[in-house]
């Protein structure tokens, strides 16, 4: 009998099953693919490596604006993307290790509960049959595919998802991204850097729907000038061969035409077929009745005891760090310790050049829910060290407080490098730090995270 069974060793899963393991729980590990989920395998870290190379690329081509000169730059793409199966393979290798020194058995495979049976429940997977007292789902999610006429039907050839463009052979001379989101901006980032036609076709009048207007329309506008065709609140109505056809604003019928087109409208809970309902686990449901992920408390439990969830497969905060965080706070909750996951302090960050982050109420958002609130802004050039390193760059700080108490509620940038400044902002609001506490932090100096103190310095 096994303490804990994990299905699924993506973020969650491994993060969950070493942390369980070294707490001396005796863990058994389930996965379908390869260990590290779509995170490791198909999205964050293959992504990011190619952005870098990219990034790399970005700085030789305008290197004469720090007075270096760099004749002949150039990507070669399939080194690139060897370069990335490189890294994914490393780092795949370092999860398995992580596994054996936790002392937790992996298993190969799908994995199917079968019911309850004596103190626990039967789960199957091939040959594989085995008995846990707890389970822990984190079957994470797969892209999202909406019906629109010959988009399932262009699969496999013009149409690609985050999945198939990792994969390319050759680089395509154009393509058209369908959805102008988080993932959808990364690839659009990188193959316009490498010298592909870009058009992006979004159904919302903005790019990166949730993350803040203002710096959205700064990202939007430095890409445009980089060549990027946007076509905003415009809606998707058929894929013809390698042409995507939509509808404009005023309802005109329009084409865009790319060798490769991407469909990047979100990701999807995998929550069928892995026995679920043998069980009796209730799936929380949209405001029209249909289900979209896995229902779980604040400790990460569902409706059956002894059965947990964490990661995309509860449909809710879709990101790596999230379900690596929800992992620990089932853990915590088998092994008996206080611990509930929290939701206010989840950074979201964008990996173009130049980087988005952002943690907290946006301005829009604290408008929508009522705040009384202020938002305090600095250009990034009030950090020598930003303007120091990127000659060409702009960029933004906003800070959202409350305007009694100057609680820190929101912090949003764009410029480089935001991703490794974002969680000073986190601790803040986590800790629910005040205006007057975070002026008495020191920040070193040069640095650009000393624009978030910068920053809170304006409010009078």
């Amino acid at each position: 009998m096994y303490d804990l069974a994990i299905i699924g060793g993506g973020p969650g899963g491994y993060v969950a099953a070493e942390r369980a393991g070294a707490a001396g729980l005796h863990v058994i590990l389930f996965e379908k693919r390869e260990l590290g989920g779509v995170c490791l395998n198909e999205g964050c870290i293959p992504t990011k490596t190619l952005l870098y190379s990219a990034k790399v690329l970005d700085y030789a081509h305008h290197a004469d604006k720090y007075g270096v000169t760099v004749d002949g730059a150039a990507l070669d793409f399939s080194k690139v993307f060897k370069r990335k199966e490189k890294v994914v393979k490393k780092l795949v290798g370092g999860v398995k290790v992580k596994m054996r020194e936790a002392a937790v058995e992996v298993v190969k495979g799908e994995a199917v509960i079968q019911g309850r049976e004596g103190e626990g429940f039967s789960i199957l997977s091939g040959e594989t049959s085995c008995n846990a007292r707890n389970i822990l789902v984190c079957t994470g999610s797969e892209a999202a595919v909406p019906p629109i006429p010959g988009l399932r039907e262009g699969l496999g050839g013009a149409v690609v998802t985050n999945r198939e463009i990792l994969a390319l052979e050759q680089q395509p001379e154009s393509l058209v991204v369908i959805g102008g989101g988080v993932i959808g901006m990364e690839f659009a980032s990188f193959f316009n850097s490498i010298g592909t036609k870009v058009t992006v076709v979004e159904m919302l009048p903005k790019i990166l729907g949730p993350l803040d207007d203002e710096i959205s329309a700064m990202l939007q506008a430095q890409y445009a000038r980089k060549g990027v065709d946007f076509h905003l609140s415009c809606k998707v109505v058929a894929v013809e061969g390698n042409e995507v056809v939509y509808e404009d604003p005023e309802g005109n019928t329009c084409r865009a035409q790319g060798d490769k087109i991407l469909v990047s409208v979100g990701r999807r809970a995998s929550f069928q077929g892995i026995g679920l309902e043998n069980i009796g686990v209730e799936l929380a449901l949209n405001p029209a009745g249909r289900p979209y992920g896995v229902k779980v408390d604040e400790h990460m439990r569902t409706s059956v005891p002894g059965v947990y969830a964490a990661g995309d497969v509860t449909g809710f905060s879709m990101l790596a760090h999230t379900a690596s965080r929800e992992g620990e706070v089932a853990v915590n909750d088998i092994l008996g310790k206080e611990d509930r996951m929290r939701y206010d302090a989840i950074p979201g960050v964008v990996y173009t050049n130049p980087e988005v982050a952002g943690v907290g109420v946006t301005e829009a958002e604290a408008a929508k829910k009522g705040l009384d609130c202020t938002v305090l802004e600095l250009p990034m050039a009030y950090a020598g060290r930003f303007v120091a390193e990127n000659e060409r760059g702009e960029g933004l700080c906003k800070v959202i407080v409350g305007r009694t108490d100057h609680e820190v509620l929101g912090v949003h940038m764009l410029g480089n490098p935001c991703s490794e400044m974002i969680h000073s902002a986190c601790i803040a609001i986590e800790r629910k730090m005040t205006v007057e506490q975070l002026r008495e932090v020191v920040f070193p100096h040069p640095t650009v995270s000393e624009i978030l103190k910068e920053t809170v310095f304006t409010l009078e």
